[in-house]
């Protein structure tokens, strides 16, 4: 009942979902997207007409970021940016960071890691669902004090790991910056 007052045209509802299709998908040519997640819209009575918008976009303006999924560069680069956003906005307001991960890259990890520790804006963590590997990282890069857990969450933390075959130089190296790795977030 509602989409038909929403939509009154073909075209309309084609907009619509034709943009809900870009905004779930946080993938690049090098990382596809083989799922297709719907985003919820709210649609609010504006004076006399309707406006709609994406959840994510609400829980924005409120200064919530949610982080779903694996962690990869997409993904990394649409969190940074909202963080980088709302740090321009109000560097002063809390923002609040909900996870949902089990994990991901440990590069485009760190660029959230780095980010969130980078700005002046305060960042609560909240792990909803679970919080593993990456993703376990992240929870622990909130604001001391800030970092929850829901009841029924996991949250799972592992010692680096990685895979390399070479010659015995550069398998020393990549080892060499493992350990360096495990050792450097605070």
């Amino acid at each position: 009942m509602l989409a038909t007052r929403i939509f009154r045209s073909h075209a309309a509802r084609k907009a619509v979902f034709g943009r809900i299709r870009s905004i779930s998908s946080f993938s690049s040519q090098s990382e596809p997207n083989t799922s297709w997640t719907p985003v919820p819209y709210i649609t609010e009575t504006i004076g006399g007409g309707w406006r709609t918008s994406d959840i994510f976009s609400k829980l924005l303006q409120e200064r919530i970021i949610c982080l779903n999924g694996e962690v990869n560069s997409s993904l990394s680069a649409a969190v940074v940016a909202q963080l980088l956003y709302l740090e321009s906005d109000a560097p002063e307001k809390a923002i609040t960071l909900y996870i949902n991960s089990p994990g991901g890259s440990v590069t485009a990890g760190l660029a959230i890691y780095d980010t969130m520790t980078y700005i002046k804006s305060p960042v609560s963590t909240v792990c909803v669902g679970q919080a593993a590997s990456m993703g376990s990282l992240l929870l622990c890069g909130g604001e001391p004090g800030k970092r929850f857990c829901l009841p029924h969450s996991s949250i799972m933390i592992h010692q680096p790991s990685g895979g390399y075959s070479g010659q015995a130089t550069d398998i020393a190296i990549h080892a060499t910056e493992i350990f360096k790795g495990a050792e450097e977030p605070e």
